[in-house]
């Protein structure tokens, strides 16, 4: 058991160091005075000054992170609808809408981002060879093509995330609600969201790391005037990459361990006060 146990250890140790010894070195080598990937020529905090003086980089950035926001928002208010009415359809029906759910998770991503692009653009020439080109209003591939590809992609995911915490959810807590005199929207925001907010915040999170990690669908949805970070860093790569971009990883990377301590602290705080409530119960 003993021996088992060291084993056990030992294999945990070393799956965490495939996973983030790559990261360590590229937090190291952000305060590299050299542009080397692999001789270290002493200490230095440029890269971080000039990271922040790299308005491709930057635009990049913003680019990137509005659209994970926007894509995150509005796909989990329309996955959590989404949820809500697939869990009150019928058995058959509902399968069939969980079938359709599942194609864009189940789909290669370069499938999905040829596909959107091929639709994007045959609504884009329709557009303008008719009102488009009567109006003087011309549309092409940009943010709009590139936040729309992301929802597509994202609202599958809420879906999945909302609808197991409807599953646990008493089917007639909402009845219960309009019997007591409570009614609309008012009696799903103040008893069944709570219940499924869980969900929705898993939902939440879960798209905004699928769009700000997406490449390949942002590469074919994006058009040529628009860039996120993933293909900023795709054309380095056919260079070389700059450490500015070392830079930038390593302060996105203990942002979210930042966020993440902070959420599993909040967590921990709000089981405790959930133990101490029943606690008190009890002794009453």
């Amino acid at each position: 058991m003993k021996k088992n146990g060291i084993a056990s250890r030992i294999f945990l140790i070393l799956c965490f160091l495939f996973l983030y010894a790559p990261i360590l070195v590229l937090i190291v080598f952000s305060f590299n005075a050299s542009k080397s990937k692999a001789v270290w020529a002493g200490f230095t905090l440029d890269w971080y000054v000039e990271l922040f003086q790299n308005e491709t980089i930057l635009n990049a950035l913003w680019v990137t992170l509005l659209v994970s926001l926007l894509a995150a928002i509005i796909s989990t208010v329309l996955g959590t609808a989404a949820a809500i009415g697939f869990q009150n359809l019928r058995r058959r029906t509902r399968s069939v809408c969980m079938t359709v759910n599942n194609i864009p998770l189940t789909n290669a991503d370069i499938i999905t981002g040829v596909s959107m692009m091929l639709l994007f653009l045959l609504a884009v020439d329709a557009w303008n060879g008719t009102l488009g080109g009567v109006l003087g209003i011309r549309l092409s591939l940009g943010f709009w093509s590139l936040l729309i590809a992301h929802i597509t992609f994202d609202v599958p995911n809420v879906i999945l995330s909302v609808l197991p915490k409807l599953r646990q959810l008493d089917p007639n807590i909402y009845e219960a609600a309009q019997d007591l005199g409570d009614h609309g929207f008012h009696a799903f925001r103040a008893v069944v969201l709570p219940e499924i907010m869980p969900g929705v915040i898993n939902g939440f999170i879960m798209a905004f790391t699928l769009s700000i990690d997406d490449f390949v669908i942002s590469y074919f949805t994006a058009g040529s005037q628009t860039q996120t970070l993933s293909m900023v860093v795709y054309s380095m790569a056919k260079k070389q990459v700059s450490p500015e971009i070392n830079a930038l990883s390593a302060l996105m990377f203990l942002v979210v361990v930042g966020l993440m301590v902070a959420v599993n602290l909040r967590q921990a705080a709000q089981e405790r006060q959930a133990k101490a409530r029943q606690a008190a119960l009890t002794a009453k």
